[in-house]
């Protein structure tokens, strides 16, 4: 009868051990609060696995704050109280690991992005291809070049330098009416015709399909590698890292790409 019981004990370990992650609720006892600071083109995103994680743990209740990388990471460094960041550049990443907000071997990519230049729907100005966006008289807006993909669209530009013409850069840059905050209020500005292209995420199209897009060639593309981490005074570790799991899972991963974006 003794190894009977035992044998039911191990079975039922066994059976908990191999529960899927997301189905096993991980908060037993109060309710927890997970502060998430994310890049602001994982928004949406972000909210379905934020939605998911929370039906699968109805005792935590995620909460999200979305902006542009370099801005969460001031606003971590500043105090503000976060669980998890998930920077859209392993620049701010590794700012916040020299400062001793994170633990460096705590830090993982979860996934890459790459861009794309975004169009009115109606394409007032009729561009059709990169070379337009150096036309006299095009409206662009890009986001500023702190902010990461504003560093990006900037790095692709010097490539199509060298398909373009040496000033193709400058002819471009002298088309900006804007640089903005983050990468959505980008999307935003094309969206509302303030302006005659942006670029932007491939995930930001993917989330505005009503916008017309211009493929950039992977030569002339830059890989946006996104870093993601628990923070070191985060009071609830235990969730931070069953966020970022479930992020890492298969079924994580799946929602990723649904909204555009690639493996890590």
């Amino acid at each position: 009868m003794k190894h009977f019981s035992v044998w039911i004990l191990l079975f039922s370990i066994l059976l908990t051990g191999c529960a899927p992650a997301s189905s096993t609720p991980i908060v037993d006892s109060e309710p927890q609060t997970l502060v998430v600071f994310a890049a602001a083109s994982l928004t949406d995103a972000f909210t379905e696995i934020g939605n998911n994680f929370q039906n699968a743990n109805p005792k935590v209740n995620v909460t999200f704050n979305f902006a542009g990388s370099q801005a969460l990471r001031t606003q971590i460094e500043e105090g503000a109280p976060a669980d998890v960041f998930a920077s859209a550049s392993g620049k701010e990443m590794e700012t916040l690991i020299t400062n001793s907000f994170v633990v460096q071997s705590a830090s993982q990519f979860f996934l890459s992005n790459k861009l794309i230049v975004i169009l009115p729907a109606d394409n007032p100005t009729g561009i059709d291809s990169l070379e337009d966006l150096a036309n006299s008289g095009i409206k662009i807006v890009l986001a500023a070049e702190e902010v990461p993909v504003g560093n990006y669209a900037r790095q692709s530009l010097d490539l199509m330098n060298s398909k373009f013409g040496a000033d193709f850069k400058d002819k471009v840059l002298a088309n900006v009416v804007s640089n903005e905050d983050n990468v959505k209020q980008v999307v935003a500005k094309v969206q509302l015709g303030e302006a005659d292209a942006g670029i932007v995420y491939t995930s930001d199209a993917v989330a505005a399909p009503e916008l017309q897009t211009i493929e950039i060639p992977s030569e002339l593309n830059v890989i946006a590698k996104y870093p993601i981490a628990p923070l070191v005074e985060s009071p609830n570790v235990d969730v931070a890292e069953a966020f970022i799991t479930y992020v890492l899972s298969d079924e994580g991963q799946a929602i990723l790409k649904k909204w555009g974006f690639g493996s890590p």
